[in-house]
């Protein structure tokens, strides 16, 4: 059971799950460090993109981040010990173009996910490559992933490849599937019938009637 302080830090609908669970779509990509680049693209200050190898990445200045976790199937952990390298190092490395108001987060295999420029830009956000003082293991996202705390566990995508600053918003993998535009775990922002109109571009479902 939760002790009394993390009952306190539980969004509505949440609770603590015995062990760690871990849920992903897709399977595990293999880590190739000779191979691996991290691409930042899109509407860039420079008008070019940024790529980033496994040694340049790894030279990034590292920050740590102690935050809760929340899944949209309802189980949130609590207490994470994140390390890794802060959103706002990333964005003065590579600086995007004045405008830019939303992000698209792009992992293995193509899946991705749309954060809002607001909460890219957070303190708290950051692309991870430990967890708990440990490296990521594998199936947890390594060797880098998102972590945006404050919004539900989806929009922290595994196995990040790719920042895309954009100026207006594009739905993501899940939001395309009916997930909410913005994900904010403590108003329960789970799917699209809830969203108002001012949360996201319009999502066409299949039981949409024009």
């Amino acid at each position: 059971m939760p002790d009394p302080s993390e009952e306190d830090r539980l969004p509505p609908g949440q609770h603590v799950p015995r062990g760690r669970p871990v849920i992903h779509y897709g399977r595990v990509p293999q880590f190739r460090p000779e191979r691996w680049s991290f691409l930042v693209f899109g509407a860039t200050a420079s008008g070019e993109e940024a790529r980033f190898g496994w040694p340049e990445f790894s030279a990034l200045p590292r920050v740590t981040v102690l935050a809760d976790f929340h899944c949209v199937t309802k189980f949130s952990l609590m207490g994470n010990e994140w390390r890794g390298v802060s959103a706002a190092t990333l964005m003065r490395a590579a600086p995007p173009a004045e405008g830019v108001r939303h992000v698209m987060i792009w992992g293995e295999y193509g899946y991705s996910a749309n954060i809002r420029m607001s909460d890219f830009a957070r303190d708290s956000t950051l692309f991870a490559t430990e967890l708990d003082e440990k490296p990521l293991s594998p199936e947890r996202g390594h060797p880098v992933r998102v972590v945006v705390p404050h919004l539900y566990a989806w929009k922290s995508v595994k196995w990040v490849r790719a920042v895309e600053y954009m100026i207006d918003d594009r739905r993501g993998f899940w939001e395309e599937r009916g997930y909410h535009n913005v994900g904010d775990p403590w108003r329960e922002q789970r799917y699209s019938y809830q969203e108002d109109a001012d949360d996201g571009p319009s999502w066409f479902g299949p039981d949409h009637v024009t």
